[in-house]
């Protein structure tokens, strides 16, 4: 196996070692460039998750590290092999689908070491693995039926053990979950992190749902327009997103475009197009902001607090009235427009208190560290 030195601020160390590389990969159909000039690095042993919305280039991505697909340029190594020319069938990956893909005539075992069989593997050796793999995901006892007689999360079981079967090094998920309903989709989530845990493969999923990313992922990256906008840890992608785009995909977020007015040791103040004047902290020394420039603040909805009274005059502290107001169990969502024209949404804990009336006039109010200052995309 080959140990490659990760050479980005992003290792964990000088020694980590790397799975998959794509090295400035671009992929283009005739005149569709779907994947432009992607650079990753996957961690052997992580979850990684590729995410962005329809068309972003994921799936693509995943295609080119599977071999289903060529690139036009670039580089994919796997294990510090380049895959160039390298075949799906002879490269250290297996993939499973959304579509699950399971032969409708081959029993739950007969679909398990259907890849076992065309690499003329003994009958013994085959038993013993699609016995360990039926154990892996708690299928024993379905082993003799067939996909028709399956529900979605067991032929996804299968699908999975159908993968894990031939000891791949590397785990491709192409939105795997995609097909389940909610509950389902939660449950096999757990039964996916729990395989990874047990296993120490390295996983690479591609999906468009932030939720999914964020609470599986040991790393995410963010496509959007077959580039990638930002690399890092779901707290990192959440917390501190980079451009625009990241801080609006990844969850809610209030999106204030405007110029910087002024810049004052660790505060930047930032004159919105509605002409509301908006304090953030300088969170992020490496950028060089100067005044004029074009920004964007990003407030989360959690990070606003609303109030009946004038008590907050200080620091960001906007007039407005509530336009609607939805009960969601946990937290109340509400919409409120403030006076410069803005409408922003707010979210608050349910606290059992009774709901406010739309049009009640409030006060809107978060602190400086909760606007984060983007480069306006």
């Amino acid at each position: 196996m080959s140990q490659t030195a990760v050479q980005n601020p992003d290792a964990r160390d000088a020694y980590t070692v790397l799975d998959v590389e794509l090295r400035k990969v671009f992929k283009v159909f005739k005149v569709d460039t779907a994947v432009r000039g992607v650079d990753l690095d996957i961690r052997q042993g992580e979850f990684f998750s590729i995410l962005g919305p329809s068309g972003c280039g994921k799936t693509t991505t995943l295609r080119l590290i599977a071999g289903f697909e060529m690139p036009t340029a670039g580089e994919v190594l796997i294990q510090g092999k380049p895959m160039t020319n390298v075949p799906p069938y002879r490269r250290p990956v297996n993939t499973v689908f959304q579509s699950y893909a399971l032969f409708n005539h081959l029993s739950v075992w007969e679909n398990i070491a259907f890849g076992l069989r065309i690499k003329r593997l003994p009958r013994a050796a085959i038993a013993e693995r699609v016995k360990e793999a039926l154990k892996l995901v708690k299928m024993e006892a379905l082993a003799n039926r067939f996909p028709a007689q399956l529900s979605g999360g067991q032929q996804q079981r299968v699908a999975l053990a159908r993968a894990l079967v031939n000891r791949p090094a590397v785990l491709l998920l192409d939105e795997p979950l995609g097909a389940l309903d909610l509950k389902l989709r939660k449950e096999m989530q757990v039964e996916l992190t729990n395989l990874h845990r047990d296993l120490g493969l390295t996983f690479i999923m591609v999906t468009h749902d932030q939720e999914e990313a964020l609470s599986l992922s040991d790393r995410i990256s963010v496509m959007h327009d077959g580039k990638i906008e930002q690399i890092g840890t779901p707290s990192e992608i959440y917390e501190r997103p980079q451009t625009a785009f990241v801080a609006d995909f990844i969850g809610d977020t209030n999106l204030l475009k405007g110029r910087i007015l002024s810049l004052n040791g660790s505060e930047i103040e930032v004159l919105t197009e509605s002409k509301m004047k908006v304090v953030a902290q300088r969170l992020d020394s490496s950028t060089a902001w100067h005044p004029q420039a074009s920004v964007a603040i990003s407030v989360r909805p959690e990070n606003i607090q609303l109030n009946l009274e004038p008590s907050c005059l200080q620091g960001n502290c906007f007039e407005g009235r509530l336009q609607h107001v939805m009960y969601l169990g946990t937290h109340v969502h509400c919409v409120v427009e403030l006076k410069s024209g803005d409408r922003i949404t707010v979210k608050q804990p349910n606290t059992f208190a009774s709901l406010p009336d739309p049009h009640t006039p409030v006060y809107a109010y978060w602190g400086s560290k909760d606007s984060l200052v983007l480069a306006d995309s």
